[in-house]
């Protein structure tokens, strides 16, 4: 798996680099697509990057990207899951946090993950069994200590519309599901959920979260690994509890109930 990482943490920071040459503080226009999210023309761009290299390196393989109409079909194959822009609504706004999002799947599970956040130079990367990395440090997870009265739970603006919420930590929402899930995993947040993200959203933060000791399930729903075939991803939505130990997600499920639909 030493290629595969080294080919997705350098595809990472170079999309990342080229859409800083795109990114403007001043804001970007952006288009609604036919599911209500926003789409740039620096994501198009960035999904081109991506995949036009990913089939030069491994044209075997398949792609699930967030802005190509991708089903699975064969599961022999390697399968790299991408997304072009974590966080289009804050590139598209001017906002720092958004980034580039690369998981490679082989085996049913994800084995190498690469997201890079451009504005921020932060390099999130994993491989399976291996330990997760920022900017090369070793990450980990740091449950609540008694020494650090503060504590975070980061969480999508869906989530307080679709569920009850009673988690007894501050609140913070940054706009981008795969950059919680790096908060969490270096220990700046200690528990989080994304209610609707799809698989190109966490499939490479699932795995720099397990890595640094982290706990990533599902609050419902079938679990998104193994992947499964002729699925078409854009469709299936996985509310994502996020946890620095295995009691905080314990917790968590009796934190964070579904509202009841009238």
């Amino acid at each position: 798996m030493d290629t595969a990482y080294e080919f997705a943490t350098q595809l990472a920071e170079q999309t990342g680099h080229m859409l800083l040459e795109r990114f403007d503080f001043r804001g970007t226009a952006a288009d609604l697509k036919n599911d209500n999210s926003l789409v740039t023309a620096a994501d198009m761009a960035s999904d081109r990057m991506l995949t036009d290299a990913i089939h030069r390196e491994y044209p075997d393989d398949e792609i699930i990207s967030e802005e190509t109409d991708t089903y699975l079909g064969n599961v022999d194959a390697g399968v790299w899951i991408i997304d072009p822009i974590d966080g289009t609504t804050n590139f598209s706004l001017g906002l720092h946090i958004w980034g580039i999002s690369i998981a490679y799947v082989r085996n049913g599970a994800a084995q190498v993950a690469a997201l890079y956040f451009p504005v921020l130079d932060e390099l999130y990367s994993a491989k399976r069994d291996g330990g997760a990395y920022l900017n090369g440090t070793p990450i980990h997870v740091k449950p609540p200590a008694k020494n650090q009265p503060a504590a975070f739970f980061t969480c999508c603006t869906r989530t307080h519309r679709f569920y009850n919420v009673s988690v007894p930590y501050k609140t913070r929402i940054y706009g981008a599901a795969a950059y919680d899930m790096c908060l969490v995993a270096r220990g700046a947040a200690v528990i989080g959920f994304q209610a609707t993200t799809k698989i190109w959203d966490i499939a490479g933060g699932w795995l720099i979260l397990e890595e640094a000791g982290g706990v990533v399930e599902l609050l419902s729903g079938q679990p998104p690994f193994p992947l499964q075939t002729n699925t078409e991803y854009k469709q299936v939505n996985y509310p994502t509890l996020l946890a620095a130990s295995p009691e905080l997600s314990d917790k968590g499920r009796r934190w964070i109930t579904t509202r009841p639909t009238s």
